[in-house]
């Protein structure tokens, strides 16, 4: 399946399947998402074997697709961190 998942930065094969798997399948299905909920709902799917980095990760994912304009310092998964 073709997806634009890989245009943010930080998405690369592996979450990209795991956003697949969970119904996302564009950046712009990803607005209006809860990070939190993203990350919760893939641990169940993944059998909660994930490594909080990738809530990380979602938090970028989401900020992504609801801006147009970006800080390139939240363009970083680390900047996300609690």
């Amino acid at each position: 399946m073709k997806t634009d998942l890989k245009t943010i930065p930080g998405v690369g094969p592996n979450i990209e399947q795991h956003l697949i798997q969970l119904g996302y399948t564009s950046v712009s299905s990803l607005k209006g998402e809860n990070p939190e909920e993203i990350f919760q709902k893939d641990c169940i799917l993944q059998g909660c074997s994930l490594d909080r980095c990738l809530l990380y990760v979602y938090r970028l994912v989401v900020y992504y697709a609801e801006n147009t304009i970006y800080d390139p310092e939240k363009l970083k998964w680390w900047h996300w961190k609690d």
